[in-house]
Parts: C-alpha cells; structure tokens; sequence
C-alpha cells in the first residue's frame, strides 16, 4: 500500500553504476548544474564532482564540508547528488559534526532527479553451478573469511538453512538438547549451528559448542554453556528499570539454525566461511545464471555520530574515585541502585572524590528523608551546596549534575554538609562536548542488503522487544541499525528506502533531537523498522542530553522481525516529546509499535506493593513524556510471539513518580490509531506495567484481541481513556488513579461518523486512497459490513499470508477506487460458496469459490474498460460456509 513517491522504478542494477547514467532522459544537464551542486556516482573518481566528470561518495561528502567550511562561503544548502547505480560500501559511510551543514544550511544526499540510487552493503555474487543435482543445491564462490548470516536473492530475502518448525522428539538434559534421532551427530561446521527458542514475547537463540552420540545412539546437541546459562538457567533479572521478570527462558527448540546438513527447501542457503562457498537452492523459476544474488557483509551503511556518544554511568567505586572519612559500602539494596550497591556515610565533612578526563560529571545517588546538604567542588573551587534530601526514596538520581568544563581532566568533590547520609552510587562522564551533528538530510536514497553476525557466536540474549543484554555485562544492548544517528540534531530523511537488512533498519540514538524520518519505505529487515531513544539513560536531568522532539510521520513499515522475532515496527524507549503519526505499521511478529521502557520504576512503592513486588522497591524518575502517538494505521501484528499487541507501552511517562508524587507533569497522547488484526493479542491497546500519564482517546480496535484494551496492574496509573471505539466489548482495567470510559462498541462495521473519521485520518494517505496496483484485504479503503473476521499468518499462500472472511450471509465487502478495472481476489476451497458482485451499484451476477481443495490467491472476478475515474465493487457473501477476501488488483 506504498504511494506513489515509493514505487519508483528501480533502474540501480540495469545502471551499474555506468557514469552514461547521468545522460538519462531525467537527469540532470550540465547547464543546470549550480555551484551548490556536487555530483557523485558508484564508479565515480577525482574531485571535480560534476555532472560530466563525478566523484565516489566519500569525496563528495569531502568536497561539501570544504564548501561549508570555507571562510569566505556563500552557499545555501549544499546538495550531494547521487547519480543512479549500486553504491557498494565495504565499510560504513562515517558522517561527523565536522560534515553537517553550516551557518544554517543543510548538506542535502539526495537522489539526481530521475536517478535511483542504491547504498549497498552486499558483495553480488556469481559464478554458480550446480553441485548437488538430487536436491538441486547450487555453489559458488567466495572469498573465504565472509560471514554473513543473511543472503539476499532477486530483490527478496532468502532463508538460511534450518529445520522444520518444533522438531519434534527432543529433550532437555542439562544445556544439552537429546534426541533419539542419530542423524544430528554428522552434522559439519556445529560451532555455527544455533538453537532458537521463540517464547512468550522473547525469542532466544545459542550457537552449539558440539554434537555427540548418545550412548543409545542418539545425537546430543550441547549448547554453549555461557549463552546456555545467560538464556536459561542465569536469565539477567536485574529489575527496575532495564526489565521486568526475567523470564521466559530457552527451554525448548522452534527450529535448529545454519548447517548444511538443514538445507532443503528452495529458498534456503548456507554459507561456509571456512571453505568460502555459499551455497543455495533456488526457487521455482529462478536461474542462477541470471540471478541477482547479494550476499551482504557491512552491518552499518551509515554512521551519523556527534559526541558525546553514548553515555554510561560506573559505579561508587570505579578507578578515579576516592574517599576521605567514614565511609561503608552497602551491596545487595533493594531500592533500585545502580549495581544494587552504594558508598555511604553519616559524618558531616566526609567527602567522595571523583577524578575524570571530559567536559562534565554527574553524580548519581539516593535522594530520600535521610540525606541532606552537600558542598560540591570542581577542580578545588567550591561551586554550589546542592541537596539530596526528599520526602519519598528514589534510586540513581543525578545530585551533581556538570557541564560545559574544558577538554581535560577534572575533579569533582562532594562534602557532607546535613543530613543523616551522603551516598553515592555511580558517575557519569560526558567525555566530550556536547556536539552533535547536525543539518544533514537524505532523500530519495535506498540503504539495503546489510547484515548482523554477533548471534552467531555470543547468542541473542533477549530481553523484549528487540532490547538486548550484552552478555559479557548483563548491562542492555539493543539490535544494531543499518542506519544509525548519535547524538544528531536536525537529521532528515525522506522519501528514502531501507530495505533488506541484517538488523534494524534506522535508529535515532543516544540524545539524537529535531530530527525526522518521514514519507519513506521500511520492511524487510532482520530487526525492528524504526528505533528512537535509550533504555539506559532515564536519569538525566539536561536537555542538552535527552533523545527529544523527533519525528516519524507517514511511513510505510512492514515485515520487520524477520530473523529477530521479538522486534517491532517503531520503538521508543525514553524519549521527550516524539511525534509519531499517520505511520502504517503492518505483518510483525511481535508488536507493532511499543513505547516506553522501565516497567513499574516510576511508579511509586505503595503501587509496587499492591502488584505484589517487593517492598523495600526499585523507584525512580525518567524524563519519558509529552510524546504523540497519533493518526497511525497498525494491522496484521502478533503473528508469531505472545504478550504484546499493535500498540503497547511500558514506563512511565510524563516525569512524575506515581500517583503519590505529583504525576503528569507532561501528558503523553495516544489518539486517532486504527489497530486492526491483532494474531496472538490479548490487548489490541496494551499498556503495560508502569504505563502512566497517557491521554488515550479517539482510538479504534477492530478485528481481534481478547481485550480492546488492558491495563493489568495497579503500578499502571493516571490513564485517561475516554471516546475510544471498537468492535470488542472486552477490556481489562485494573490500573490505579485511571479515569476510564467504555469504547463506543460496534458491530456489523457499522461505524458512527466520528469512528468513520478517525478511519480516514489514520496511516499514510496511500491507505486511503490506494494507487493502482494490487491492494490488501486490510486496507482502510475497504469496507467490511457485517460479521466479519481477520486471520493472518496462515501458511496458506494468501497475499501478505492473511485474510478476512464471513461466515454471515448477506455480509460484504466493497471498495471505492479509481482506475478502469478491478480484479478481486480470494481463497477458493469446499467450504465456500457463491458470491454476489456489483460495480457501481449494478448487480455484475455471481462467481462461485467452491472447489474441492482449498487455492489460494485465485483471481474470482475482474472487469476491465470502465470509464476512466471512481468506481465502486462490492462482493456480497451468498451461500457455503465461508467469503474469502484476500485482495484487490486495480487497474489504471
């Protein structure tokens, strides 16, 4: 359901890269080139950057910041155009402060007019013949050393080898999966074989350390013990904020992963680095001697970074730190510390000393009714009295909080003035100026064929929703991004692609502000489809610091997930002031969009002690609130993994700490979503533990969840939900302080006006208005009246593998589009029957979906030479069991 600004015709391959390239009908001439104008292409060479003769890539991004910079620069924006063709990266496109756009101007990559171009992160690999004909395996060459652990044929993803799904006959012995199956112990190269485990709402992967012989002559997979303890037996259960229970746990086998031994299926590959030969069964149709096949090995096309960087605070006793006095270490808290320790005293002129090498400080402590006054120095000069003193404890709460200090080596120096306790848990260094970079934009550009090989031998230590722990520190990491920006202000991208990839596809990280992701094209990647903010830095009290006022508005993002099941089309972990809006989200795994993080950490203990936790508990602050999460279309989610929905949040948000602490100092607002087909959903609207300060209002659920909304547990608190519709009276609301209305309930489709306008407004325009092409059963420019229901990843061969359908006589489905044809397509099966049609309102007779095995995606009706302009179908449910709708196909 892309418009038409995304389906533009790609010309990269047919190009290659050919400097001809520029001559195209469309390009550029040289008459029109300005002095503002560089031009680069994938062959390109020199410095001049011209139409006639252009550079590569880097010496464009090279000559730009020259311009830029230079004293006596006149420019406006500076445009880096991007002649067609396959840009091949062997490394990461690196882009610094020192390469953003100056005196208010931007530096604009931006696609040649008529030109597409491809930034590309794969080798393209040729030379196959067929070595293996019984079951039709075909190899090639390639360097030996290349690691990829995805492989990207004809423009489509392709499947590296595994087993069926839940092989059967396993059991769990220790870290050891046994099986009387003796086949297993042949298996080559088992070092590179990983057991994934898809639970609940985590999927966990290990790589084996062997595979033995049963003494009953079975075969024993032995998983590596460390991913084996992190994933099972050693599940990182640090609490508030990074996570909630810990568990699941790896405990069982949905498939076994990357041996040759599994390649069977058209589709497959596997690669053997050691040997360097990949290796693949191709699909029907399809020949390797003209098979476009792109074995990507960069993880990151594009790197936008300014400093600091990412920020991580270390603990009370970490090189650099002293203390003069009395002082008593306390391990084992249960208050939320950092590391669950801190460093304490209660005699008045004790100090705690902390030298470092950056530009500021801060010093994490408790703030509680037993701490008071402290004196701060900085470098030996005493620079203000500040107090740690508060009438409700709080955990890693920043007391000293510098910035703005020389590059250099500092002290800073904290002397306890009142109180009962100074303590002192952590510090953060900001290492560098707070520098970001800045004025950069793209558009027009696809970023594709990446990939992510860190499972392959440290495992996939899953904590939720794409948020990792690293496993050498149990501290959390999350799914690299194709394109990646730190610390960025004032970042655009627009009307690009990311598509293909081993990981994420975009991420706006570690403070990253002002910036945009907008009218563009996210699917197929390994990871999520859009990332803003940190998990990490939910204590930070300058703005200067803070992932704030980003935005992602009007993108298609569609199967995401697909090696990494747990990740999501948008996450948000900590942010202030994000406008998500009028996205289409559609075919994940797991969740559609999820935002917030921390679970009940802001919530305060009273509430904590009503869920049943542990009481001392875990409680802070974060500076999460005053995000929008409005107008977007979310459909066809929950397709593989349990407890998430279409949209779900967690944390809290607005900057208060619970119901008892002055909450909602800045509302978060979710409104104007339309949440269709939720698969394994039990909250179409889930907000999770610790949710609070949500206005939620104008929202519509149709087609799926247990509940229209949920809220289980008295840490979620301060909701106000109110004028919501939906075609499910079920909800579930056992929050504290919420102010909550019943949805308007709906049946048939029947939808009032006001629902029928939150329809219209949701999602990108091309939802409502779709281009001619082929358009799927969930579009919002259908209308389903009647009994209708939703079933997505079904196996069956369907479009986008899902369907709506009746089982109600009478029921019906049309669709008003502009064009001169339409073709409607459905499922045909015994337990289907005859169908009525009507074309602008005139009956067009009956088709029957009545055959005695079930076919999918079977073109049932089409008309073609209509008059050029709107027109209007509607198929009406008659006879057997079942209507089937899988799609529209409009004609021009």
């Amino acid at each position: 359901m892309a418009g038409p600004a995304r389906c533009r015709i790609r010309t990269a391959v047919a190009l290659g890269g050919l400097v001809a390239a520029a001559v195209l009908t469309g390009a550029p001439t040289a008459a029109a080139a300005t002095p503002n104008t560089l031009y680069v292409a994938p062959n390109g060479a020199g410095t001049a950057c011209s139409i006639t003769a252009p550079c590569g890539l880097t010496s464009g991004r090279s000559r730009a910041d020259a311009m830029a910079r230079s004293a006596a620069a006149t420019y406006g924006d500076i445009d880096i155009d991007l002649l067609g063709g396959t840009y091949r990266l062997s490394s990461t496109l690196r882009l610094g402060p020192q390469d953003s756009g100056q005196r208010g101007h931007t530096i604009v990559f931006r696609a040649a007019p008529g030109q597409d171009p491809v930034l590309s992160g794969a080798q393209k690999i040729t030379g196959w013949s067929l070595s293996d004909p019984t079951d039709d395996i075909y190899r090639a060459a390639v360097p030996k050393g290349s690691d990829s652990a995805q492989l990207f044929v004809d423009g489509a993803r392709a499947q590296r080898a595994r087993s069926a799904l839940n092989p059967a006959g396993f059991s769990l012995s220790g870290s050891s999966f046994v099986t009387s199956d003796p086949s297993y112990a042949s298996y080559t190269n088992t070092s590179q074989i990983q057991i994934v485990d898809d639970n609940d709402w985590k999927q966990l992967r290990c790589p084996l350390r062997s595979i033995t012989k049963t003494s009953s002559g079975g075969s024993s997979l032995n998983v590596d013990p460390t991913c084996y303890a992190d994933n099972s037996t050693d599940v990182p259960n640090v609490g508030f904020p990074f996570n909630g229970s810990g568990l699941p746990a790896l405990n069982g086998i949905s498939w076994i992963e990357n041996a040759y031994q599994l390649l069977t299926r058209p589709g497959q590959f596997y690669l053997d680095s050691t040997a360097g030969y990949l290796y693949y069964i191709p699909l029907p149709g399809q020949s390797m001697a003209t098979a476009d096949v792109e074995l990507p090995t960069v993880q990151d096309l594009v790197d936008i970074a300014g400093t600091p960087g990412h920020l991580a605070p270390v603990l009370y006793n970490a090189p650099g730190a002293s203390y003069a006095g009395s002082w008593s270490a306390s391990t084992n808290r249960p208050y939320g510390d950092l590391g669950n320790a801190v460093n304490y005293t209660a005699t008045n002129g004790d100090s705690a000393s902390f030298s470092f090498t950056g530009t500021g400080v801060q010093v994490l402590s408790e703030t509680a009714p037993d701490e008071g006054g402290i004196d701060v120095y900085v470098d030996g000069t005493k620079t203000e009295t500040v107090s740690a003193y508060s009438a409700v404890r709080a955990a890693q709460q920043p007391i000293v909080d510098i910035s703005g200090l020389s590059q250099g080596t500092h002290t800073v120096k904290l002397v306890k003035t009142g109180g009962q306790y100074l303590v002192v848990n952590g510090f953060t260094v900001i290492p560098a100026p707070v520098a970001p970079v800045h004025d950069i934009q793209f558009t027009g550009i696809t970023f594709a064929n990446t990939t992510w090989t860190a499972p392959d031998t440290s495992g996939y230590i899953d904590n939720q929703a794409g948020v990792l722990w690293d496993p050498s520190n149990d501290t959390p990491t999350r799914i690299p991004a194709a394109v990646q920006v730190h610390r960025g202000d004032d970042i655009t991208f627009t009307d690009d692609v990311i598509e293909h990839t081993g990981g994420t596809g975009i991420d706006f990280a570690d403070g990253t502000q002002n910036s945009t992701i907008t009218d563009s094209t996210i699917t197929d990647t390994s990871g999520g489809g859009v990332s803003l903010g940190e998990v990490d830095d939910y204590y930070l009290t300058d703005p200067h610091l803070m992932t704030t006022g980003d935005t992602v508005s009007q993108d298609t993002i569609t199967h995401v997930g697909q090696d990494y099941q747990d990740a999501v089309g948008i996450w948000a972990g900590f942010t202030k002031n994000a406008v998500i809006t009028h996205n289409e989200i559609g075919y994940t795994p797991y969740s559609g969009m999820s935002l917030g993080w921390g679970w009940g950490w802001a919530s305060d203990c009273t509430l904590q002690a009503e869920q049943g936790l542990s009481n001392p508990c875990r409680h802070g602050t974060n500076y999460a609130g005053g995000n929008q999460i409005t107008d977007n279309y979310i459909h066809n989610v929950m397709g593989v993994l349990h407890d998430g929905g279409p949209i779900y949040t967690n944390g809290g948000q607005g900057g208060g700490s619970g119901v008892s602490a002055q909450p909602c100092q800045q509302t978060s607002v979710l409104a104007g979503n339309v949440v269709a087909d939720g698969n394994d959903t039990n909250n179409m609207l889930y907000q999770d533990e610790g949710s609070s300060c949500w206005d939620t209002y104008d929202n519509l659920t149709e087609f799926g969840g247990a509940d229209w909304i949920g809220m289980w547990t008295p840490t979620i608190n301060s909701l106000d939900i109110h004028d919501n519709y939906s075609d499910n009276p079920n909800y579930f609301d056992n929050g504290t302080g919420d102010t909550f209305n019943q949805a308007t309930i709906v049946t048939d489709g029947a939808w009032p006006a006001a629902a029928r306008a939150i329809i219209a407004g949701a999602g990108d325009a091309a939802t409502q208005a779709p281009p001619a092409g082929h358009i799927d059963d969930d579009s919002l420019a259908i209308t389903y009246s009647g009994a209708w229901s939703a079933s997505g990843f079904r196996g069956d061969g369907d479009y986008q593998d899902g369907v709506h359908y009746t089982q109600a006589n009478g029921a019906s489905a049309t669709l008003t589009f502009t064009g001169t044809g339409i073709t409607y397509y459905t499922e045909t099966n015994s337990d289907e029957g005859t169908i009525a049609v009507s074309v602008d309102g005139t009956s067009e007779g009956t088709v029957n979906a009545d055959t005695p095995t079930r076919i999918a995606q079977q073109p049932l009706y089409s008309i073609s030479g209509l008059p050029a302009g709107q027109h209007t179908i509607t198929v009406t449910k008659q006879s057997g069991s079942y209507l089937l709708v899988d799609g529209f196909t409009i004609t021009p």
